[in-house]
């Protein structure tokens, strides 16, 4: 039988010790990546995001912590920062007519820029449609980061960085993403503007 109270327990115990974990497993990677955001902000260049589902999300919540803040204390202009996933008309036309596993390639064709970062972000690492971005992204010069879990998937070859969070756990996977997003924004503030 659920046992709502001990699932809640358990729960947040597994949270916390995936988070133990990024930090043993993935601590040289985001803070290489922070360096890397803080380069490419420093030279004008902006961030790209995409992702499906609910990493389709993180990637609109992120964009928006760069492009408008995250420190309240930190006051600073915009970081060029977009997520590719919000446009409902563009994504439903590229789908229709181009086929969905270009839809993320075809916007970094269209808006991306030598010296700009595309973060892709996927759980499972074999997303068609972001592992196209990220190829169109090293045509046209563009670094690319992948926010993954577990091995990486087929999408960790595609990218120039990347943090793998150790999980199997979809749910633990998504909420270090964020976890591990949140603290590259900060550290872009505050490198530059503090």
């Amino acid at each position: 039988m659920f046992d709502k109270k001990v699932f809640i327990k358990e729960s947040l115990k597994e949270s916390s010790e995936i988070k133990l974990k990024v930090l043993d497993n993935c601590y040289d990677d985001i803070l290489k990546i922070g360096d890397v955001f803080v380069e490419c902000i420093k030279r004008g260049n902006k961030l790209l995001f995409c992702g499906n589902g609910g990493s389709a999300a993180d990637c609109q919540h992120l964009a928006t912590e760069f492009m408008i803040r995250l420190s309240h204390d930190v006051k600073r202009p915009a970081i060029g920062a977009i997520a590719l996933t919000t446009d409902s008309s563009n994504i439903t036309a590229g789908g229709n007519d181009i086929g969905f596993e270009n839809i993320f390639a075809r916007n970094v064709e269209g808006i991306g820029s030598k010296g700009d970062i595309l973060i892709g972000i996927s759980t499972s690492g074999n997303s068609e449609n972001i592992i196209r971005a990220m190829k169109k992204a090293k045509e046209k010069g563009i670094i690319t980061v992948g926010l993954l879990g577990k091995t990486g998937g087929r999408m960790k070859s595609e990218c120039d960085y990347s943090v793998c969070i150790p999980s199997e756990n979809v749910q633990r996977i998504q909420e270090s993403h964020i976890t591990v997003g949140h603290i590259l924004c900060e550290i872009t503030e505050r490198e530059i503007y503090k």
